[in-house]
């Protein structure tokens, strides 16, 4: 007797459909002629090529830029992890007045629109030299990236139990060392979730790499690709090679915290 399909298997394949789709369709008309990509075709393509990724790679240089973004996404994220772990360590663990202020007031950072922010930081960064440079670019991304990782890793801290932390630093540990040993490795998940999501805010930003870079030498991915257009015609197969270039980095990374991530809620599991 063959089992009736449920509402909720037919809207969960709708979603997946939807998702996978477009990336699908995306690699595909990365691999087609450029010609076959304004004809009607298939879903299944008939001919393939690599001329574009060969042009993206050889004649556009696209290494560049994508080791830009690998440069300042890296860059901002381990300093934005470092920085956020302390500070919404001490926001969710010490008793000081003034300490909600504080995260409102990094709530209200987190909020403010880039565009308004793009004014001062030039000339912040033009009058310290800092323009067309990797610093001129992780320093502003740390505006809008720090924020992030201090709200997500408050929330996570404030979940974890502090009879261990306590125990220790009743046993003589500082608060360093309670942080250290003891509360970063309960916390591991959401540390590697918070690096995820920053990763991908400052691997995505468009409207600060554009304004604080002159040159191709210092374009990140996502200005290359929207500079890619030329004045009588639009390389639509360029285009969507050096899309599928640029999310080649994001899943390796994505899927190599993930592992770590299950591991670590896991472990967290087992132990209580």
């Amino acid at each position: 007797m063959k089992r009736a399909l449920r509402p909720a298997s037919v809207i969960r394949f709708v979603l997946i459909a939807g998702f996978v789709f477009p990336v699908y369709w995306t690699l595909v008309s990365s691999l087609s002629p450029e010609a076959a990509l304004f004809e009607p075709r298939s879903i299944v393509p008939t001919q393939l090529t690599l001329d574009h990724y060969r042009a993206v790679i050889d004649e556009r240089e696209f290494w560049k830029p994508m080791r830009n973004s690998l440069v300042v996404a890296g860059s901002t994220t381990v300093l934005a992890i470092f920085l956020g772990t302390l500070a919404a360590y001490a926001l969710s663990r010490l008793r000081f007045r003034g300490r909600t202020l504080i995260l409102a007031a990094v709530l209200a950072v987190s909020m403010l629109p880039q565009v308004s922010l793009v004014p001062p930081l030039y000339l912040v960064l033009r009058a310290t030299g800092l323009i067309d440079t990797y610093a001129g670019l992780v320093l502003p991304y740390l505006s809008f990236a720090l924020p992030l990782s201090i709200w997500l890793l408050v929330g996570y801290f404030r979940q974890l139990p502090t009879e261990i932390e306590d125990a220790a630093l009743v046993d003589g540990a500082s608060r360093a060392q309670t942080l250290w040993h003891i509360a970063l490795p309960l916390a591991w998940p959401g540390v590697a979730t918070a690096a995820i999501l920053t990763f991908l805010y400052c691997w995505n930003e468009f409207l600060f790499a554009l304004s604080f870079t002159l040159g191709p030498e210092r374009y990140t991915a996502p200005v290359a690709i929207a500079l890619f257009r030329g004045r009588y015609q639009i390389p639509w197969g360029q285009i969507l090679a050096a899309a599928i270039l640029t999310t080649l980095p994001v899943i390796a990374i994505v899927v190599a915290f993930e592992r770590r991530i299950v591991e670590g809620l896991t472990a967290g599991a087992t132990k209580g």
